[in-house]
């Protein structure tokens, strides 16, 4: 499910109209058991322009049929018994409503700003929102998740496309990097770790809740203010291992043992199972480094720096043998790049950290010893390298079939979607207003 603050927008004006259907808003179109209402488009135009886009040259007939795509794909969810459960999308509600609450200032006040008569009935009007909108973002997965496409595919899609129409791509790094990390004393651990247990006594046995004590003392920045509270999804590993494995081996209310990942010390509570989600909360506990250990650090860095120059040891093997990073170390240091998931940087689209890191070095030299603190955890010694650099160019089906390859399969997914689409049209009821009679919609909803 989408995070909460990309559909917000959506729903403030969603939710912005009166609970109650005025008699004289017309029904635009049925598709299935869906019914799409006039003012359905005019919150269109709304929920657009609130978030900055441009309806210039957008028709009402444009979004109509935009609109009757998404219940086509919510009905035939429901059609096909794609697995939703009413649970899920009431815990999602909770979410919304407190957040909602936060921002506004209490209940009553969300109850006034939307112009809604209780509390219940504002929620089960967010539940079909929710609801039906879930089920297209099903539907829609269920249909390309199974695409798949060959080697050979790829070329034929590649020699298809007209010499002057092939994409330019522009200039990419490949990054590494040594990371050293200062030496936590034994002394400072085991205190954390009993403050950590401490912490649990007292949430378990002396009736404290887990999210007051992660909003007293938690040391992480982005969930002290919510409780310590995270979301975390099976399919979309995004976290620190460690803690990943921890929080999926509980069950519902337990709270782990204290123990350690390359943030510091955390204590868990799973909150609740969501299918492929779960809600956590947490304490993060961050050690104390003295200077005396940031200065062994960064006279390890130095000499492993002055070994890569003397060419003692190349900078891949050293990144094996000394680097603390684990997600690189086994790969010569070579950073992943999280949005493609690929060794290569876009510079116009690179982190503006790692930017202002690298912009100044030449292909294989080295940066000078950098102190990270950008994390707001642990302060950490590191070394960059840009080990390969491509210039702006014209794709070149082998240096950059992973794009290529990409860009094939959306291709084909798109297709994929259209025959489904066609498909479905001709077998699902679909009435239009003979208002809209007018418009060509760029599927066959008339079926004429």
């Amino acid at each position: 499910m989408k995070f909460l603050n990309s559909l917000l927008l959506i729903f403030l004006f969603q939710l912005s109209f009166s609970q109650e259907r005025i008699k004289v808003d017309g029904i635009s179109s049925v598709v299935g058991d869906f019914i799409i209402l006039d003012s359905d488009i005019d919150k269109v135009l709304i929920d657009m322009e609130s978030q900055g886009l441009s309806t210039r040259g957008v028709s009402k007939c444009q979004l109509l049929g935009k609109l009757m795509e998404d219940k086509l794909y919510a009905h035939h969810a429901i059609q096909d018994s794609l697995e939703l459960s009413d649970n899920e999308i009431y815990d999602y509600v909770d979410r919304q409503i407190e957040y909602f609450t936060e921002q506004l200032g209490g209940i009553d006040k969300v109850l006034d700003f939307y112009n809604k008569r209780d509390e219940i009935s504002f929620r089960d009007e967010l539940f079909e929102i929710n609801k039906t909108q879930r089920l297209s973002e099903m539907m829609q997965q269920n249909i390309v998740e199974k695409v798949e496409i060959t080697p050979e595919e790829v070329r034929q899609f590649f020699n298809a496309i007209p010499k002057i129409d092939l994409p330019i791509f522009g200039t990419e790094l490949e990054i590494a990097q040594i990371v050293i990390e200062p030496k936590v004393s034994d002394e400072e651990n085991l205190r954390i770790e009993d403050q950590l247990k401490l912490f649990r006594e007292d949430i378990l046995e002396g009736g404290m809740s887990f999210a007051s004590k992660a909003l007293l003392y938690s040391q992480d920045p982005g969930s002290r203010s919510k409780g310590g509270r995270y979301t975390l999804n099976r399919k979309k590993p995004r976290e620190d291992k460690t803690f990943r494995d921890v929080a999926f081996s509980l069950t519902e209310g337990e709270i782990s043992q204290p123990f350690k990942s390359q943030f510091g010390w955390h204590i868990i509570q799973l909150d609740k199972v969501r299918g492929q989600e779960i809600d956590v909360r947490h304490i993060l506990l961050i050690p104390k480094i003295s200077e005396a250990e940031m200065n062994v650090a960064k006279e390890e860095i130095d000499r492993i720096r002055e070994s890569i120059s003397n060419g003692e040891i190349t900078f891949s093997d050293a990144a094996l043998q000394f680097s603390d990073e684990k997600e690189t170390r086994l790969n010569g240091g070579v950073i992943i790049n999280p949005s493609s998931n690929d060794t290569r940087f876009e510079l116009t689209k690179m982190d503006p950290l790692l930017y202002s890191q690298v912009k100044d070095l030449e292909d294989n030299q080295m940066s000078m010893p950098l102190l990270d603190n950008s994390d707001n955890f642990i302060s950490k010694y590191k070394i960059l390298k840009v080990t390969n650099r491509f210039d702006e160019h014209v794709a070149d089906f082998s240096k950059d079939y992973v794009k290529i390859k990409d860009l094939a399969l959306t291709e084909k997914q798109l297709k994929t979607v259209k025959r489904w689409m066609e498909d479905k049209i001709n077998e699902t009821y679909v009435n239009i207003n003979s208002d809209s009679n007018y418009c060509n919609f760029v599927y066959n909803w008339k079926k004429e």
